[in-house]
This record gives C-alpha cells, structure tokens and sequence, in this order.
C-alpha cells in the first residue's frame, strides 16, 4: 500500500530502494479509473505505481497502489512529464507499462515516447483514427454503422453546421481534457445562436478544437458500450464484453453509475469492425446511444483508455488491464468464461436517487444488504470505489465530499 503520495524526487528515492520482480504499471492518473485498473491489476499481484499532478484522488491510499507520486501533467508541460515518468522509470531500475487513464495522458505517453515505458496501446496514427471523430465516422460509414451527423467547426464554418443541424445540438471537443479544463465539462448542448456563438469564442479563446453534432433523442437506460482489448495480432483475438449504461448521473451527459453486463453481438460486431478499420490495438470503451427518431444504435465515441466502470468487465471474467499488462510483457493471461456482472459508482446513483423523484431504484434490497455487507461479489455485484476490503479510497472520497477541495477529475 501507498503510504504517502510523494513528490517526483521523494517517488524517485522510495523506488531506488525497492525491488521488482517483474515491469510495474505506470497507473495515471490516480483517481476513480486508475483505483478500478489497479485493482484489476493487482489481482495478477502486477507493481502499481500511481502518477498524477496531485494527491487528491482516490487511487493512492488503495491497497492495490504500491506507491503513488507526482508527476508534471501533460497539458502543462509535455517535456516535463517525459523527464519525470523517465527518472520514476530509471529509478524503479526496470521497463514499465503504461496504463493511462484519460485521453491527456494517452497522447502524452505516444507523442513524448519516455524511455523504458511500454505502451501496451496502438501508435499515434492509430488513436488519432479513433479519437478524430471525422475519421472515426468516415470509418463507421464506409461499414454502414450508424453515428449522429457531426461538423468539425476548424472545416465548416458555424452559421452553416449550425444551418445544417438546427437547435439544440450539442458541441464537443476534439481533446475532452482540455475543453473540461476550459469551461468545466466536456459537453454543452446550445439552444440558440447566441450559446452556440458564446462557446465557439470559448473555445477560440482557449485554443481547442470544437465540432457541433446534431442533438440524438437518446433512449435512457439503452446506452451500451464495448469494453474490450484487442491484442496486436488484431480484432479476430479480441477480448471483449457488453456493458449497458443503465443509470447516468446526472442524466443528460452524465458519467455512468449503474452498469450491467449485457448480451448484444450487434454491439460488439460493429465496434470490432471500426477497431479493425482503425488498426488500433489496446483497450477501449466504444461508445454506442439508442436514438428513438432512428431507432438504432448509434455509435457516438471510442475512448482509448481504460474508463470508470473498467470493474465491470474484471468482475465478469474478462481482466481488460491484465490482459493488456501480459501482452506487453510477453505473459499469459486466460480469460475466463463472461458471466454476469453489474458495477455500481454509489457516490453518483445515491445522489440521483436523492435528486431525481420520478428515478426508480434499480437495486433490489438484498443487493443494497450484499453492499453493505461486502458480500457484493457473490451476487455478480461490484462497486467503484467502496471496498471493505480496502476502505481507504471511500475515507478519501468523503474527505473531499464534505471540505472545500475537490479533485480536479470526474473519472
């Protein structure tokens, strides 16, 4: 356990004194996703050491953390971070692998490439061809799989995407992390001209690249994602499972809190299908809405990363990170028969059922008992963050609950 976050030098003295069996996981950054691939990790008993920019988030007090420290974050200054993941690296005498947990940090690791750190994860060509929405939709057309209608404001002028797709309709960024930090989220759905004109100059001034989507009449509850890796031979070895977004928090753009293992090979076949197109290899999350005008699924995003409920999969058999983890290191990992799963982030569904009157429970009582008594893994229920059996991230969670400071991260 990581007894104390430390800053880059003190990190780099600690992992001096310490000895690896094998290449420890670079886990960043250190709060709600890096605590679920740690944890997925340390069930293959794999060295995690967390990296972040600051000690605020929940992953360095687990169990699952073997140490956690600072490093410069990417969008401040990229050289920096490569100089510091390479001292934390020459310092733990040994290569590492890359586990990076929102997009900054996944270009950060491919563009600035530091020295003994293996990126278990396609190239910059092949993320760049899933995360550019144009090329990630021309991909999807060219296999007739359905995506809203988008414009990239830097090829179409405003007044004609906005022409074209009428209000509301929602803008996004190219880089979620930079638009996030701009104005405080990575979505904002515009009802008229002048929004839409206010956000555009937003993002002029802050130089992020934005594009406008036609707003989807999103069936609530039908969302559903495929979680999977696929290995470098490709697609055809892809390990893989559903996930269903029943509950989000808040509801319109929110972060998922109740997923549930589902069984839907449309799903996963068009996924795969624009993974392969895309030659990407590694671990992502694609992104599909229920659209009731169309009535079909649409595939909206492809994170390529780990995300928040990266238990689920872990939890139904399919050990995403260490999957990822024993093909860069030339190891064996066998995933098991997928079984039924459900992950629940309680800090997010019990704020909906405390805000949301006409929001019905999806939990049953004994679910909410196997909870409270830890027994949530016998009854294909697992939790983000709260963990009896590693309770330090909740005391870190509700620390930042109830005072004034705040993780600078959602995920």
């Amino acid at each position: 356990m990581a007894d104390v976050f430390r800053s880059t030098a003190a990190l780099c003295d600690a992992l001096a004194d310490a000895t690896f069996d094998r290449p420890p996981a670079l886990v960043s950054n250190a709060h709600i996703t890096g605590l679920g691939v740690a944890r997925a990790l340390t069930r293959a008993d794999v060295p995690v050491i967390a990296l972040d920019r600051n000690g605020q988030g929940v992953a360095p007090p687990s169990n699952a953390v073997d140490y956690a420290g600072a490093v410069t974050y990417p969008l401040d200054d990229e050289a920096s971070f490569r100089e510091d993941v390479q001292r934390v690296v020459e310092a733990a005498g040994t290569e590492a692998v890359a586990f990076p947990c929102m997009d900054e940090w996944v270009h950060a690791y491919v563009r600035t490439e530091p020295d003994g750190v293996v990126c278990p994860f396609a190239d910059q060509a092949g993320i760049d061809r899933v995360l550019d929405k144009t090329s990630l939709y021309d991909a999807a057309a060219d296999l007739g799989v359905p995506h809203p209608e988008t414009y990239q404001l830097s090829e179409v002028d405003p007044e004609t995407a906005a022409d074209r797709l009428g209000f509301p309709l929602v803008v996004k960024p190219a880089l979620k992390r930079e638009f996030e930090e701009a104005v405080g989220t990575n979505v904002i759905e515009v009802s008229d001209r002048e929004e839409f004109a206010e956000v555009v100059a937003t993002a002029a001034d802050h130089d992020v690249e934005i594009m406008a989507q036609k707003r989807v009449d999103v069936a609530a509850g039908r969302d559903h994602s495929l979680a999977s890796y696929v290995p470098p031979s490709g697609t055809a070895d892809a390990l893989s499972v559903v996930g269903n977004a029943r509950v989000r928090h808040p509801l319109a753009y929110g972060t998922s809190c109740l997923v549930e293992q589902s069984e839907n090979p449309a799903i996963r076949e068009r996924a795969l299908s624009v993974l392969s197109e895309a030659r990407y290899h590694g671990i992502s999350e694609a992104e599909f809405v229920y659209d009731t005008e169309r009535e079909e699924f649409l595939l909206l995003d492809i994170n390529t990363r780990s995300w928040k409920w990266i238990g689920m999969p872990v939890a139904a058999g399919v050990n995403l990170p260490v999957a990822a983890y024993a093909s860069a290191t030339d190891e064996q990992y066998d995933a098991e028969p997928v079984s039924q799963a459900r992950w629940v982030y309680l800090r997010d569904y019990m704020a909906r059922l405390a805000t949301d009157d006409e929001f019905r429970d999806r939990l049953a009582p004994q679910d909410w008992t196997a909870i409270a008594a830890d027994r949530a893994a016998t009854r294909d229920l697992t939790t983000g963050v709260f963990s009896r059996a590693d309770p330090a991230p909740t005391a870190k969670l509700l620390e930042t609950e109830f005072s004034d400071r705040e993780y600078y991260c959602s995920c």
